[in-house]
């Protein structure tokens, strides 16, 4: 996973500290010393994440922030401010500013590393939401107006520690702006917070004989926890632990002792993020759900694929990013028909359907392209990759047979897959479309059951 990040600073030897670090951790790195000129790089959408100074001459960082996260085009951009600034006064300004995280001068390097690969994956998602909300729009399906704005309050919030000195400080500072229950055994955790609707877990990582970060990982495992934001409490310089938890998903960290004002704020700003994300994926859903899926499997369907792959292949070109594509097809899917009937014919194009929902990422694209054939759109992903996935995909079908309702038997299924790449900044839609089904009829040609790529 690559990330371009702006590092605004008006002090150059800060901002050569700040680039050789990133880049030694194979980070695009792009670099002003202006506040408006910040404000212009991200609202021609060429960073991904802020690395901002709080004090700076023509306009401070607070306001660089404020003016980013009150702008609908930046909104999402994920923003550190990085400061000498140390007192809590100052991180709960930042943080009511609309940053995501508050690091103090000197930067501890594996904080700002696991900080920036933490946003970078949750920016890569937001930016997967947004740009089918705004395929949907552009091929005329009705998408919901400008987001209205959230004060990030009244949210419900579970409080994970087993000390009730901690969690009852917690709870009274919480409980002036939201619903907030406490789960003192750790081992109900899962369960609780799976169960609850919660818009924030707060999870103690001092919790005597267990492993909180594991309660974490398996936190955002779930499918109902998956997208629940997770605050943990560490105790102060156990840097090393907090990286863990950023690695495994954590969205963000607060230090003890425990400044209140701090708490409520990054409380604020978690849900807030939460309720934003929610918002794209409703939207999405209830605009598209209809006009551009495909009514037998649920996938996306070639109309909306075709358009959402034209501004993702513009966008992947523009950043020197790589993009692959699977068009994969059933292997004599006439003669399921033939001998099984036609409704044994749509048993397993959906089947087909739903397991290659569960064989590829949130940021991938599936739909059915026509027939029993079908596409998937692989962003962030080179051909050796995606060839691993293909195959993966291939054996899994293979394995496994189909069951049809009318019918005493399942049936063996086989698929055959092409794969093609983006070949530069002068490929399109057409031309990438083109070699995967190229390659997938010299898979077919060549036996069925396998996987070609492109040779170009």
């Amino acid at each position: 996973m690559t990330a371009r990040v702006l590092v605004v600073d008006d002090l150059p030897a800060n901002v050569r500290v700040l680039e050789a670090r990133l880049s030694a951790e194979y980070f695009d790195v792009i670099t002003t010393m202006s506040g408006a000129e910040a404000l212009a790089i991200c609202a021609r959408g060429e960073c991904d994440i802020v690395l901002l100074d709080a004090m700076m001459p023509d306009m401070d960082g607070f306001e660089v922030c404020r003016q980013l996260k009150t702008n609908p085009a930046t909104v999402h951009i994920p923003v550190v401010m990085v400061t000498a600034l140390d007192h809590p006064s100052d991180r709960v300004r930042g943080l009511e500013a609309g940053a995501d995280d508050f690091l103090t001068k000197p930067v501890s390097e594996i904080a700002l590393i696991a900080r920036v690969r933490s946003l970078a994956r949750l920016k890569m998602m937001t930016d997967e939401l947004r740009m089918r909300a705004v395929t949907s729009k552009e091929i005329g399906v009705q998408f919901p107006g400008r987001e209205t704005a959230d004060a990030g309050r009244h949210g419900r919030i579970l409080v994970v520690d087993d000390r009730s000195s901690s969690y009852e400080r917690i709870t009274s500072v919480l409980a002036s702006e939201h619903t907030v229950e406490v789960e003192s055994n750790p081992n109900q955790a899962l369960i609780r917070g799976a169960e609850g609707n919660f818009d924030l877990l707060i999870v103690s990582l001092t919790i005597e004989n267990f492993d909180a970060l594991r309660l974490c990982s398996q936190l955002r495992s779930l499918d109902r926890t998956r997208n629940v934001p997770i605050l943990v409490i560490t105790e102060n310089k156990d840097n090393a632990r907090m990286a863990r938890g950023l690695e495994i998903g954590v969205n963000d960290y607060l230090m003890r002792p425990i400044d209140k004002n701090e708490l409520l704020a990054r409380a604020r700003t978690q849900i807030r993020k939460k309720r934003y994300a929610e918002r794209l994926r409703e939207n999405v859903q209830q605009s598209i759900e209809m006009a551009i899926t495909d009514a037998l499997t649920g996938l996306y369907n070639r109309y909306y694929m075709e358009s959402h792959l034209t501004a993702l292949v513009q966008q992947t070109a523009a950043r020197g990013k790589s993009l692959t594509l699977l068009m994969l097809d059933i292997d004599y899917f006439k003669a399921i028909n033939d001998n099984y009937g036609h409704d044994a014919g749509d048993d397993v194009l959906r089947q087909l359907a739903s397991r290659i929902r569960k064989s590829i990422r949130g940021i991938d694209l599936a739909c059915r392209y026509g027939g029993e054939e079908f596409v998937i759109v692989m962003p962030e992903t080179d051909m050796a990759v995606a060839t691993i996935v293909a195959e993966r995909l291939r054996r899994r079908i293979a394995a496994e047979p189909f069951t049809i309702q009318q019918g005493s038997r399942p049936i063996e299924i086989t698929i055959s897959i092409g794969i093609a790449t983006l070949d530069g900044g002068d490929d399109t839609v057409a031309k990438i479309l083109k070699r995967a089904d190229q390659a997938l009829y010299r898979a077919k040609r060549d036996g069925r059951n396998r996987v070609v790529a492109d040779a170009a």
